[in-house]
């Protein structure tokens, strides 16, 4: 098998190229650089890897678990894991089918009777419905057939957002440092940039409350797989506060986001943020709407804001894996008609 770029795995397995940095930082994955590429290279050997994390993460086995799981050769501790997995999804399912029970059973009372006005949750009624309720031991069934199709069916409807995922925040106006960078690891290296401001100007002792945030201002659309073009980093400072070159000061007039914040560094996550959005009685997308003048690179885009970012900057030196992100998606309310 030749080798193959990040750009060409990431698209093959419909994940991002930060995940599969993210996945080799944290050891689970190794890359090859030629030296007439700038980019990271995978063999045959890292690609059969990265399929099985995708598997183990569609299965919902936590990233710490599967570098236990692919980097331990005790078959025991192996199946301890995915054993406490199933006893968490077994514990899941039956609340769940202890709620969907009684449900079926207050929708058929209301039927039986015609009396919409039922007390249905008189405490007698509802201690007879749970009471009446059994349930089978929710076991993996022995030797049946499962698709992949079927695993990324589950996976998709596991992973759709619901109002409860969903904050709606205000981030009020503020002035901002900024740094942007591009090629491979453009993220990083704009971090990099604003760690090393935040840290020599003594900026967490000025402005302890000073917030992060970063995004992709490429010119053109960024599919899943793709390269960020050009990243743009911020931290916000006080409003007389000069910024030194080649870092560039910019004014942010604040907005209303939808927020949700980054599972294991998923960052399909952006589209079940962005169904969400386009699913709303209440908001709309204000993706593109000018929040801040930037001659030099594009304006109004979502935020990926980093939520530990006073731990973060001055104890971990930037290693993506103690990042937490909370990814913010412009938004507007709907006119009323």
């Amino acid at each position: 098998m030749k080798l193959q770029t990040i750009t060409q795995v990431a698209k093959e397995y419909e994940i991002s190229t930060r995940m599969l940095r993210y996945y080799e930082q944290v050891g689970l994955i190794k890359s090859l650089r030629k030296d007439t590429y700038a980019y990271r290279m995978y063999d045959e050997g890292a690609v059969i890897r990265i399929r099985q994390i995708i598997i183990l993460r569609k299965l919902r086995i936590p990233v710490k678990q599967i570098i236990k799981i692919l980097n331990n050769s005790d078959a025991i501790q192996v199946v301890e894991i995915f054993r406490h997995k199933i006893t968490q999804l077994d514990n899941e399912i039956t609340a769940l089918s202890t709620v969907k029970s009684i449900l079926v059973r207050f929708a058929e009372e209301i039927n039986d009777k015609a009396d919409v006005h039922l007390k249905l949750l008189d405490d007698d009624m509802l201690f007879a419905s749970i009471n009446a309720l059994s349930f089978s031991d929710n076991q993996i069934k022995e030797k049946e057939s499962i698709s992949m199709d079927e695993l990324n069916k589950a996976s998709e409807n596991l992973n759709k957002l619901e109002d409860k995922d969903i904050r709606i925040i205000y981030l009020p106006p503020m002035a901002i440092a900024a740094a942007y960078a591009s090629g491979e690891g453009c993220e990083g290296k704009a971090l990099d940039m604003i760690s090393k401001f935040t840290k020599e100007n003594a900026l967490l002792k000025i402005k302890p409350d000073a917030r992060s945030f970063g995004f992709d201002c490429s010119d053109v659309s960024i599919e899943i797989g793709e390269n960020s073009r050009i990243y743009e980093v911020w931290v916000s400072i006080p409003d007389n506060m000069e910024v030194p070159a080649p870092l560039l000061k910019r004014t942010f007039s604040g907005g209303l986001y939808a927020a949700h914040v980054l599972r294991s560094w998923d960052f399909s996550d952006w589209r079940w943020l962005t169904e969400w959005v386009d699913a709303s009685d209440k908001y709309e997308s204000d993706w593109g709407a000018p929040r801040w003048d930037s001659p030099e690179t594009v304006f109004g885009q979502g935020f990926e804001e980093t939520l530990n970012f006073y731990n973060f900057v001055q104890k971990h030196n930037s290693e993506m894996g103690y990042l937490q992100l909370d990814l913010l998606f412009p938004i507007k309310e709907k006119q009323k008609i």
